[in-house]
């Protein structure tokens, strides 16, 4: 055999080998390709995968800010009241009606803003709500009447109801173990709200008065809402809505920011046609759990605006048992020539005030134990029996430090009570109707809230103790209910439909 004739032999054979090597190669290759091609994964699974990072942090300060803005609008009606009071002479159940406006218009709304956010999208609604309650939070500077002033709070009180949206948004980009972390300690943006408009009042009320005051609380809602366009719409909206492609881009940036990957294959998730359905809230599987949650929202909006506006006339009126008062304090609502409209805050009255605002994030850590060792159901029970005990407690002769401590202790608690119930029901409707559920709970709490004025406002001039009793037993009944509550969420996915 010719040297030539070999060497192509040889060659013949390498290549031989080359192949057979390299064709499973190329086989494995393909194989894992088709079975990435065949693996699926939900939304759920790429928050999890994702994880927490640096894209929660950002969600977490945008969409905390926005309750900055609620606070500060509810807030305002606590350090205004007594102002309104002066101007056009009002009786106790006029400035009661300033409240009660402001929540019918935030229950109203509440539905529609909840239907539409499970239809159309959470973001619109959430900016939406930002621009309209801006508008006419503005323009209520500028009203020329007591009519005036209070349909204007009526209609900020409806942007308030979308603005209470963007509980929903975040809670569906947040994995599960971080949940009961993260949503309570938002409670922290509510206070800083809360002490912007106290501290607001104490300097810009004295000098510039109290519609300048208005104006100038405006201000955080314009700046966030140039900064919600970093926040994208929800991923688990968008796959519910058909919008695959957009649910992938949306995961595809946030899991780019985390430095994270998301799963292998393909995001597939059934299309639900009906969305925003009260026939869910209502099937047998949520029927009970909606029917107590309804009231669950009514008792917590009914103490938490009890313990803000029963604090604001105990002050302005100087209806304390107090011990050491000094003269400041001694200057009673009721003098025997008549009714005293007139009695502005004081520096001290707002330094209180400020004080039982910090109640709000005092207890947040034990807020967050309760929450990861009992779960959702029994953190409330807890939260509302000892809440209805320093209603009570309120009613007791103290000093005035000791009448701040109790109050201080008491925002503490309705607060914590009032961020479970939002994380509880943001966890227990699937994505088909989370947004509905959410407009429901929060329109059933406005009653709550339209009702707290007037036993606060009104019923206190008359009878503390007679003021005090309804939210103590309001809270007994709620925490006795809790027990019927057929659903824990501690640890649980999200469901995406029921």
């Amino acid at each position: 055999m010719s040297d030539s004739m070999k060497t192509q032999l040889v060659s013949s054979i390498y290549l031989q080998e080359v192949e057979l090597q390299e064709k499973p190669a190329d086989d494995k290759q393909d194989s894992k390709n088709s079975n990435n091609a065949d693996k699926t994964f939900t939304v759920e699974d790429a928050v999890e995968k994702i994880g927490f990072g640096r894209f929660h942090i950002l969600l977490f300060v945008i969409m905390g800010s926005s309750n900055i803005v609620e606070a500060m609008e509810i807030m305002l009606l606590a350090v205004v009241s007594p102002e309104i009071r002066c101007e056009w002479r009002l009786e106790d159940w006029q400035v009661a009606l300033v409240s009660t406006m402001v929540f019918l218009g935030f229950m109203v709304c509440g539905v529609l803003g909840g239907y539409i956010a499970d239809r159309y999208g959470r973001w619109k609604v959430v900016v939406g709500g930002f621009v309209w309650s801006a508008y006419f939070s503005l323009l209520t500077s500028f009203a020329p009447s007591y009519g005036w002033f209070i349909f204007l709070r009526a209609m900020v009180g409806c942007g308030v109801a979308g603005v209470s949206q963007g509980f929903v948004l975040k809670t569906e980009f947040i994995p599960a173990k971080y949940r009961a972390i993260l949503l309570p300690l938002a409670t922290i943006f509510w206070m800083l709200g809360s002490m912007l408009i106290i501290i607001l009042g104490m300097l810009v009320v004295p000098t510039l008065g109290w519609r300048w005051m208005i104006r100038i609380s405006v201000t955080p809602s314009i700046i966030l809402i140039f900064l919600f366009k970093f926040i994208p719409e929800s991923a688990r909206y968008n796959v519910s809505a058909g919008k695959t492609e957009a649910a992938m881009k949306t995961l595809h940036w946030i899991a780019k920011m985390n430095r994270a990957s998301l799963p292998p294959g393909r995001l597939v998730e059934p299309v639900t046609r009906e969305r925003g359905s009260w026939r869910i809230l209502l099937s047998p599987s949520f029927r009970r759990t909606s029917v107590l949650l309804w009231y669950s929202w009514f008792v917590a909006s009914f103490i938490y605006y009890g313990s803000v506006l029963s604090s604001s006339e105990l002050l302005e009126k100087n209806l304390l048992c107090v011990i050491d008062a000094d003269k400041e304090h001694q200057v009673k609502h009721r003098h025997e020539d008549g009714l005293c409209y007139c009695i502005p805050f004081g520096y001290s009255d707002y330094q209180t005030l400020l004080i039982s605002c910090l109640g709000e994030v005092a207890l947040v850590p034990a807020n967050i134990a309760l929450l990861n060792v009992f779960g959702r159901k029994m953190t409330l029970t807890v939260l509302q029996l000892l809440a209805a005990f320093f209603f009570m407690i309120l009613n007791i002769c103290s000093t005035m430090f000791g009448f701040t401590v109790l109050l201080f202790l008491l925002r503490s608690l309705v607060s914590m009570n009032f961020n479970v119930v939002y994380i509880y029901t943001a966890e227990v409707y699937p994505t088909v109707a989370r947004s509905l559920g959410m407009g429901f709970c929060t329109s059933f709490s406005r009653i709550g809230g339209m009702i707290a004025p007037f036993i606060a406002q009104v019923l206190m001039s008359r009878s503390v103790i007679l003021a005090l009793c309804p939210f103590a037993v309001a809270c007994v009944l709620c925490a006795l209910g809790n027990f019927l509550m057929p659903i824990e969420t501690k640890g649980r996915a999200l469901l995406q439909n029921s």
